[in-house]
């Protein structure tokens, strides 16, 4: 089984991740910014990923540091479930419409031990809604803010993750359609391959 536990604590965060890669896609999101819980979960759900979060952070600041935090903490529960990496498909791709909006998640991971990152996605700022302490306030989530987020994953999995947003009107059917593609993306990329024997790579090592 390829599975991960992590803890990432820091004076401004609190992150717990339980990953299994190769599951049944279920999830159990407790995470304080309830948009990006539901995105969490439909990133697990296509991408087949067995994923428990459970996420605190210094929200009175403002969404920054849990959101990247969380891309750190899920990016290296993934180059841990992932180990040595044998067998695994490497490549994955995957066009996902989410009804007027096309994410187009191209060629788009490659888990080769070089972090690198294209981001192709614009859409204006969404107010949503976050839980801080017993309070519900409204905070601003841009594209910028899941730039931060792909960007910590992929420097700490250690992938090659290229993200272009076609097109599309609303700005959660274009969110949705990122993290649906991102998933089944990543789940193509994962997947072991019997016919393979080893690294795939040439240079034996990934």
């Amino acid at each position: 089984m390829r599975r991960a536990k992590l803890h990432r604590k820091t004076k401004e965060t609190d992150i717990k991740i339980d990953l299994t890669i190769g599951g049944k896609g279920k999830s159990e999101i407790s995470y304080p910014i309830p948009f990006l819980a539901h995105m969490f979960t439909l990133f697990a759900k296509h991408g087949l990923f067995d994923l428990k979060i459970t996420a605190k952070g210094d929200l009175e600041i403002d969404l920054h540091h849990l959101v990247e935090d969380t891309g750190l903490a899920l990016g290296e529960a993934f180059a841990k479930a992932l180990g040595k990496k044998l067998k695994i498909e490497r490549y994955g791709h995957a066009i996902l419409p989410m009804d007027e909006s096309l994410a187009d998640v191209k060629a788009a991971i490659d888990i080769s031990g070089r972090p690198h990152f294209t981001f192709k996605a614009k859409f204006p700022k969404e107010l949503i809604y976050a839980e801080i302490g017993n309070e519900r306030v409204k905070l601003s989530l841009d594209a910028e803010m899941l730039r931060e987020f792909f960007e910590a994953f992929v420097y700490k999995a250690g992938v090659s993750l290229h993200i272009d947003l076609v097109r599309g009107k609303n700005t959660h059917h274009k969110v949705e359609a990122i993290f649906k593609a991102f998933g089944v993306a990543l789940q193509r990329a994962c997947a072991i391959n019997p016919r393979k024997s080893g690294v795939p790579s040439t240079k034996g090592v990934l």
